[in-house]
């Protein structure tokens, strides 16, 4: 009898709430034969400790080893990634006062630091006396106090910031991702690949013998 084909797709960083860690928590499997694929998605990959590392990276190929070792009679077919990135994360039911006021902290940095930011590049550029001298220009006399063009760019600024973002409050606008969202992709895929490369480098990875 030939072998069950098995497609195996693993996602290069998955974060588990349990210290044991099964084949259906990191990786999507497909075969035609459903009960071999409940039994495969069983099998278990790795078991985390208190007090050892939150980290761990196993390569796809010990995860192919161990598949074949509980289901000898399997082909795998490996579509996902080449190393597997696991973080083991406790969550807590009840949210402490203390992750409120990290999120209030850094949401008041953030508002604040980029109004500072704005005004400096305001102050820097002279922007009053580039509004006034334009007044002058196109109306023939002094700008008294506060005019059109002030208005004008103070709400086009707002718009160009909720537009950029892509957000109103909570609220999306497009479904289209934020450039925040893009860049912390960019990131979180640079920071897997240096931790990977690092765990490779320093052996901490596990792997075939």
């Amino acid at each position: 009898m030939s072998n069950l084909n098995v497609y195996l797709k693993a996602e290069q960083n998955v974060e588990v709430k349990t210290a044991e860690v099964y084949l259906k928590d990191i990786a999507k499997i497909y075969a035609s034969d459903s009960h071999m694929v409940n039994k495969i998605k069983a099998v278990k990959i790795y078991t985390f400790y208190a007090g050892g590392p939150k980290r761990q990276v196993i390569s796809i190929l010990k995860i192919i080893e161990l598949i074949e070792a509980a289901c000898p009679q399997v082909t795998i077919n490996s579509l996902g990634e080449a190393d597997v990135l696991l973080e083991w994360i406790k969550v807590r039911k009840h949210k402490q006062p203390l992750q409120f006021i990290k999120i209030f902290t850094a949401g008041a940095v953030s508002f604040f630091g980029t109004a500072f930011t704005i005004m400096a590049f305001h102050n820097d550029i002279s922007i009053n006396n580039i509004f006034r001298k334009f007044y002058e220009m196109v109306m023939g006399q002094p700008a008294d106090g506060y005019t059109i063009l002030e208005i004008s760019y103070s709400v086009g600024l707002a718009l160009g910031i909720i537009v950029f973002f892509n957000h109103i409050g909570g609220r999306r606008i497009t479904k289209d991702p934020t450039p925040i969202e893009v860049a912390m992709r960019h990131y979180e895929d640079d920071v897997n690949k240096a931790l990977i490369a690092t765990a490779d480098r320093e052996g901490g990875s596990i792997d075939v013998d």
